[in-house]
């Protein structure tokens, strides 16, 4: 390969790479969507530890599946007097993937924007089961560290604290403890996708 042709390969690499690194820039884009729909998408990137960004590239990059969910979900007559308006941090090429979708479909950008939420149904589904097995989990938890405190203070009665094997038990405890305030601050905080509607994500 000649000097001349390795130059022109080099710069055609980096004006690819430049173009891929502008696709993931951010932007701000405002949208009016149903509040469960904010609300899906806050839930879904604490639980899956994603930024909102990174679900919107996922929802958006299969477009086919979104052309054909618009076409075969009409909503003309959707009710939209409950949507309120959000700005989003997304990348610019989510953004340009949208735009170029409304060509396609005879939907709002809005309306492509929930068709995109929706395509969260069977992780929200499987999430929200998830969730009510914890806190039944969690209820037999408390219920074994109820008895854990018990033995202890059986154990406390019967050598004294000042015992060694008092003070090895009182060590797994403390671990109990600190552990079971974490489980349930885990199962607190998942609450929160029990009460989303979820009569609004199906198609």
């Amino acid at each position: 390969m000649s000097e001349s042709t390795k130059s022109k390969s080099n710069r055609s690499l980096l004006l690819k790479d430049a173009s891929e690194l502008m696709e993931q820039k951010s932007v701000r884009a405002t949208f009016r969507i149903s509040p469960e729909f904010i609300e899906a998408l806050s839930i879904l990137s604490g639980r899956l530890g994603l930024k909102q960004k990174s679900l919107f590239d996922y929802l958006l990059e299969d477009s086919d599946s979104l052309i054909a969910i618009a076409r075969s979900n009409p909503r003309k007559n959707i009710e939209k007097k409950s949507r309120i308006q959000k700005t989003f941090v997304i990348s610019k090429k989510s953004l340009s993937s949208l735009e170029k979708l409304l060509s396609a479909v005879e939907a709002s950008r809005d309306d492509l924007v929930e068709y995109a939420i929706q395509r969260l149904l069977p992780i929200l589904l499987k999430e929200r089961n998830q969730q009510k097995k914890r806190e039944t989990v969690l209820s037999e938890i408390a219920q074994h560290f109820e008895h854990s405190i018990e033995l202890m203070r059986k154990i406390e009665k019967s050598v004294g604290k000042d015992d060694p094997l008092y003070e090895y038990y009182l060590a797994i405890i403390e671990a109990y403890r600190d552990a079971f305030d974490k489980m349930e601050n885990l199962v607190q905080q998942g609450k929160r996708i029990l009460k989303l509607r979820m009569e609004k994500f199906e198609f």
